[in-house]
């Protein structure tokens, strides 16, 4: 599953990229100015001053901000479907997190590489026989809950029951490959799963990167019982919740003493919920440890920090026009959007002085240093001419105004704009001119990065300035973006449909990833929902000597690889 990322430059999420100019804190990393493509060293990516647990002081502790805490904290529903939630949640409870490098029965590396985790499932082993596929996972003994609840076949089953459909009640983002399970029962015990399918499911880590506890066993507890509840108790992991204060919007835990994997290095984790202009004094100021500076403003104002690092890599993200076709309906509009906007100038807004680079991206769903990316972008002739066409060609006509109507109707929207970042703000401004340049009639809805999660989550919107993260596979983005029965704009038709339920049971990756290619570029044709404007860097200021902490690829959309390594060097 793919969670929703706003584009301004305090969002803690993913990696990032390259400047030439450093603060006097020092630089670690890779000096990458440019995107990657396929076949380049991704290690020039990475960049978490590594260091062995082992090495680092025991104890003491790490603050890191987020642009909103909450309100809802099921990450696998709509509103609670964002990734700060994904980052605040992975200490206490990787168990469950269904994106973010670690989830459930698996965990991915750096360069994508997904393996079962032994913290929780000790083995899966797939076998298909007469087209039926059957998956046996071996559950590590004594995977338990904070409750008390053995992790075992109950949380298979309920994570499928919950997960298989959309139909059911729960307000879920993507039902994925749950559909294609047939049934999940106990094999020896109740710690061995057995798993079968109406037919094979490929890549087979696309179920279970989550377990759903038990208890969550109706629709009103998913999409209800976490607004502004964490629910500690259905949780599993390294670090326990210790203090949620919803009026200072702060939230810290301590070491699990239930934790059965590697103990923490730390002895404290604080999150807080600050906006962008409050990270950058925070972090000068020594209150955070940590802080993005994906824009040129907080760049600037953080440059020269005392005991600050500069580490730096691939941001996994791909946006930037999230249309919300329930509410622009008409999708000649929503095509004259793609055809007014000059994405090399937007990127220009948005990477100035950062001595960054990177050509048009034209996928949500993989990027360009992918061995399967393919640009998918729908729209080859742009600009203001290109826009007003795509209008005419439908019906519309300038009115007194100038602006493009039909029927009385005039292309008129907002965009959404989240946070208070100046660079941000100026792309969305600019955003906003080349629109008005193509005939429409377009404002601007600024948003606190507070309201991000419930802003996009209850649809409440017409355009917005954000995207996705980005996995190394496209099969589980395809279903969540362009099956009809499963996107949020509710676009698309039987015909992709049924190109995405067959793609699932091709065992080939280049070969299904291919077909997955192959749909997105031919729903972007037919319904232009989502438009990618670009990926950009991550670049990260830190606190000197904070180890394992850093632009991390695919490992860890928090930047934290293993939170059980992050730490402090000893002095």
């Amino acid at each position: 599953m793919r969670n929703l990322n706003r584009i301004g430059g305090a969002a803690a999420i993913a990696a990032a990229l390259a400047l030439t100019a450093c603060g006097s804190g020092g630089s670690t990393g890779p000096e990458t100015a440019k995107g990657q493509e396929a076949g380049s060293d991704l290690s020039k990516l990475i960049s978490i001053n590594e260091k062995p647990a082992a090495d680092l002081e025991q104890g003491g502790k790490v603050t890191l901000p987020l642009g909103n805490i909450g309100p809802d904290f099921n990450g696998f529903s709509n509103n609670g479907n964002s990734a700060d939630n994904s980052a605040l949640q992975i200490p206490m409870n990787p168990v469950a997190m269904n994106s973010g490098g670690i989830g459930g029965c698996w965990k991915v590396d750096f360069v994508g590489k997904v393996t079962a985790n032994p913290d929780f499932c000790e083995s899966v082993d797939s076998e298909v026989k007469d087209g039926k596929q059957t998956i046996t996972i071996k559950v590590n003994p004594k995977a338990t809950y904070n409750d008390g609840t053995p992790i075992d076949v109950k949380a298979f089953q309920n994570t499928w029951n919950i997960l298989k459909s959309p139909d059911n009640g729960y307000d879920i983002v993507s039902s994925g490959a749950y559909q294609f399970v047939e049934s999940v029962e106990a094999g020896s015990s109740d710690k061995e799963v057995i798993v079968k399918t109406t037919q094979p499911v490929y890549p087979v880590d696309s179920l279970f990167f989550g377990l759903i506890h038990p208890a969550v066993n109706s629709p009103e507890v998913f999409n209800e019982g976490f607004n502004g509840n964490m629910h500690p108790e259905w949780m599993a992991g390294p670090f326990k919740l210790d203090q949620y204060d919803p009026a200072a919007k702060t939230v810290t835990m301590v070491p699990n003493d239930k934790w059965w994997g590697n103990k923490p290095v730390l002895a404290n984790v604080t999150f807080r919920q600050l906006e962008s202009s409050a990270q950058i004094a925070a972090f000068k100021n020594g209150e955070i440890d940590a802080v993005s500076a994906n824009t040129i403003t907080p760049y600037k104002q953080l440059e020269g920090t005392k005991d600050a690092d500069i580490r730096r890599g691939q941001r996994l993200f791909a946006g930037g026009m999230n249309i919300n076709a329930q509410k622009i309906t008409d999708v000649a509009v929503r095509k004259a959007i793609f055809a007014a906007v000059d994405r090399e100038a937007l990127r220009k807004v948005r990477f100035n002085g950062l001595n960054w680079e990177e050509p048009s991206s034209g996928s949500m769903m993989l990027l360009p240093f992918s061995e399967y990316y393919q640009d998918n972008y729908p729209v080859k002739e742009t600009g203001p001419d290109a826009a007003k066409k795509a209008l005419t060609d439908a019906g519309y006509a300038p009115n007194a105004n100038g602006i493009m109507e039909k029927d009385g109707k005039p292309a008129a929207f907002k965009i959404s704009n989240f946070g208070d970042d100046p660079t941000t703000l100026a792309f969305t401004q600019t955003l906003q001119k080349q629109l008005q340049a193509g005939g429409m009639d377009v404002g601007i809805d600024q948003r606190a990065s507070a309201d991000f999660g419930k802003v996009i989550g209850g649809r409440d919107f017409d355009m917005s300035v954000s995207g996705y993260t980005v996995g190394p596979d496209a099969t589980d983005a395809v279903k969540q973006y362009y099956d009809s029965k499963t996107n949020e704009n509710q676009l698309g038709d039987a015909e992709l449909d049924k190109k995405i339920a067959d793609l699932a049971s091709i065992e080939d990756n280049a070969e299904r990833n291919k077909a997955a290619m192959e749909v997105e570029k031919e729903h972007m044709a037919k319904y232009f929902s989502m438009g990618v404007v670009m990926n950009g860097p991550q670049i990260s200021f830190v606190r000197t000597g904070l180890a394992n902490y850093g632009p991390s690829l695919f490992q860890s959309l928090s930047q934290v690889p293993d939170w059980t390594t992050l730490g402090w060097e000893k002095k």
